[in-house]
């Protein structure tokens, strides 16, 4: 039944899995399933942290090659990220060795880059190949893009 009810009602099997866990019922937990959602809990932090520092780039790029446009809401963007970043860096540690990987990071640059290209209009050869940023430039809140 508990497989079954996985397939069908995820939360009610969620429920039913905690239960289990509590009254020490090992033997009746869905073992697979449960494996799969305890890894699914730690790409979900994974795939937040790349959501926020793409935004958070995409917005640096925007700042850096059209200031003419800048305004206070990209302004709140940009320091949103960055605490929404350092608040999940502080909540999860073990995600900072991610950021200084260097095959994430260039995936990190194009999703930021397709943001930029899509919100600003400006062509691709504009754009860096790379960030011209540290993790560490990015996250600064006193870090702010020069002007060409």
């Amino acid at each position: 039944m508990t497989r079954a009810l996985y397939e069908t009602d995820v939360v009610l099997w969620a429920q039913e899995q905690a239960r289990l866990l509590r009254e020490g019922a090992f033997t009746r937990l869905d073992i697979e399933h449960l494996a799969d959602e305890i890894e699914d809990v730690g790409k979900a932090e994974q795939r937040e942290l790349v959501s926020r520092m793409a935004v958070l780039l995409a917005h640096l790029l925007k700042w850096r090659f059209q200031p003419q446009l800048r305004t206070k809401s990209w302004r709140d963007t940009i320091d949103i990220q960055r605490k929404s970043v350092v608040r999940r860096l502080q909540a999860t540690p073990s995600l900072k060795a991610t950021l200084h990987d260097p095959e994430w990071q260039a995936d990190i640059w194009l999703d930021a880059l397709k943001a930029a290209i899509g919100e600003t209009g400006l062509d691709r050869a504009v754009f860096p190949a790379a960030s011209p940023w540290t993790v560490e430039q990015a996250l600064d809140p006193e870090f702010w893009p020069d002007e060409a």
